[in-house]
């Protein structure tokens, strides 16, 4: 193997036999990326280097068995793969001479690594070292961490989790849940919504799983309705058009605005509480199922609600 120059910018083919870059806690990288990829990556967590070529059989063990302690891991560390047939560079700037070779990245510095299909006990014990216990990487544990990636904004390391969580439980409710949301944040709502159906009729009703279901229903509302200005405009020639205050409450959810809507619904049951069979309330009541119990806008428009109910 032989250090070059010239940067590589061709394809890149995992041992699994994937094609194409993965996103989140898994992806293949080239010498053009390495930098982002493992360098400044590694700046916010550890990330592991698997150096591979199609024709080493014992990277072919390796790999389906890091990549499920990777993922175990939650977060706490990342993978990339660099296939050296195509992408020789690296590995040899790095003195490796033999593969499969794993080198772990912190802080933009190599730190530790291992060669050889090692078993998966070595790999755990391993990525220990580097980021602390990693637990038995329960589907509880995983859905969890999900959670936690996905309110952070990570929807690849979410997906990631939320997957890894299936792999022990195929049909668990809250992770069939979280990759619906993920698919939610990203706007695919179809999708949202086929993930769901696998679920069998008696886990809908959990309650991870029936927040989703509701967020995707208003979502599917919000699109079918016309822009905020036409609705605050009508409002605004009649204060009693419950029609367009209920249905700009829908589009303020659907934009993140949870206050904002719930106001526009109790500003209804103000008004009038037997509007279409009290639907003001049913729909805040729905708002309140889809934002979770402990969330503040749920709390706050709780409260204002039974003032107005006990008044």
């Amino acid at each position: 193997m032989q250090t070059s120059g010239t940067f590589s910018m061709g394809g890149t083919v995992s041992a699994s036999g994937q094609t194409s870059a993965q996103a989140g806690l898994i992806k293949d990288t080239t010498t053009a990326t390495f930098r982002q990829d493992v360098i400044a990556e590694s700046a916010k967590q550890p990330v592991l280097v698997d150096f591979w070529a199609p024709w080493c059989g014992p990277c072919k063990q390796l790999t389906p068995v890091i990549e499920k302690v990777v993922k175990a891991a939650a977060g706490k560390v990342r993978l990339v793969k660099m296939n050296i047939d195509e992408h020789p560079e690296i590995a040899g700037q790095l003195g490796i001479q033999s593969i499969p070779a794993v080198i772990a990245f912190k802080n933009g510095q190599p730190a530790d690594g291992f060669m050889g299909a090692v078993p998966e006990s070595q790999i755990k014990s391993f990525i220990e070292r580097l980021v602390g216990p990693i637990g038995a990487g329960s589907a509880a544990d995983l859905v969890k961490a999900g959670d936690e990636a996905l309110a952070a904004g990570d929807l690849a390391g979410a997906a990631e989790t939320y997957a890894a969580a299936l792999a022990h439980e195929p049909q668990n409710g809250p992770a069939l849940a979280g990759l619906a949301r993920v698919q939610l944040e990203s706007g695919n709502l179809e999708q949202a919504r086929r993930i769901l159906e696998t679920l069998p009729e008696a886990k809908r009703g959990e309650a991870a799983v029936a927040a989703v279901l509701a967020q995707i229903e208003l979502a599917e509302r919000a699109a079918s309705l016309g822009d905020l200005a036409g609705l605050e405009q009508r409002i605004a020639a009649d204060g009693n058009d419950h029609q367009a205050r209920f249905d700009l409450a829908v589009a303020l959810n659907a934009k993140g605005l949870r206050t904002e809507a719930a106001d526009q619904l109790l500003e209804i049951i103000r008004r009038d509480r037997t509007w279409n069979e009290d639907g003001a309330r049913k729909q805040l009541l729905q708002f309140f199922e889809a934002w979770g119990p402990t969330d503040e806008a749920t709390a706050g428009a709780r409260r204002k609600l039974s003032a107005y109910l006990f008044r």
